[in-house]
């Protein structure tokens, strides 16, 4: 999993910028309204509209927008469709890419998703042309802080069970789990006295590509302009980062 844990730590220094360009509370209300309108507007009895609303809150958003983003979703107010669409392609080097859309317009979108998969050098692909390589997992993000202790974490984490957990990162610990175990996780670190950072749904790649320094740049300028994206909600890739690229862009 160390090829995740790079992209997660620039992701989290990324994290700033993105709010600078407004993109992120955007990108949080749509997956709120998502939430609210499959399942309902109570987060007791809808556990995807909980881990949203528990991202929106991590990324300051106010809890009026939160309320106004479920009402509006659930016959509060009058509120856009929203549907979920994933497209796959192929980046630089032959680099499997996933991308997780909610758009009103799925025809304005595919075209974005085009224009950068051409634009940096990939090629937009069928359904199911990449997405074998992936699987869903529960990911958990445990900041990492002068008591927090590892080797506790991960005892705890598989104890209650998580299929793996990855210490390697500084800035934090990721735990993997199946995705419907996520929850039960996650409230056994909090009831051991665990800060979570995070805790949400995820693609992990089975196995990642190695891609020299140049097509690895080439292969993260695609992932960013993709992220730009209002109506992209996540990207995910199967390349690992060369140390000194990582270095750089993390750095």
């Amino acid at each position: 999993m160390s090829g995740h844990s790079k992209w997660s730590t620039i992701k989290r220094q990324k994290g700033a910028n993105d709010a600078k360009r407004g993109a992120l509370f955007t990108k949080v209300a749509r997956e709120i309204s998502v939430a609210a309108r499959q399942g309902g507007g109570d987060p007791d009895a809808n556990y995807r509209l909980r881990l949203a609303m528990e991202k929106a809150r991590s990324v300051n958003m106010p809890a009026d927008n939160i309320k106004r983003t479920i009402e509006k979703a659930t016959g509060g107010g009058e509120g856009e469709q929203f549907e979920e669409i994933t497209y796959e392609g192929y980046g630089p080097g032959g680099v499997a890419v996933l991308v997780e859309a909610t758009t009103d317009n799925r025809n304005r979108t595919a075209a974005e998703v085009r224009s950068i998969f051409t634009k940096t050098g990939g090629q937009l692909a069928g359904s199911g042309a990449v997405a074998w390589q992936f699987e869903p997992r529960g990911l958990i993000t445990i900041p990492r802080s002068g008591s927090v202790d590892a080797d506790e974490v991960a005892l705890t984490a598989i104890d209650a069970g998580a299929e793996d957990v990855d210490t390697d990162a500084d800035e934090a610990i990721e735990i993997y789990t199946e995705p419907g175990a996520l929850e039960s996780v996650r409230k056994a670190l909090e009831g051991a006295g665990v800060s979570v950072e995070s805790a949400e749904s995820a693609m992990i790649a089975k196995q990642t590509v190695e891609l020299d320094s140049a097509k690895a740049r080439q292969a993260l300028r695609l992932v960013e302009m993709l992220e730009e994206l209002e109506d992209v909600q996540r990207v995910t890739a199967n390349f690992d980062i060369p140390e000194d690229v990582f270095a750089e862009v993390a750095g």
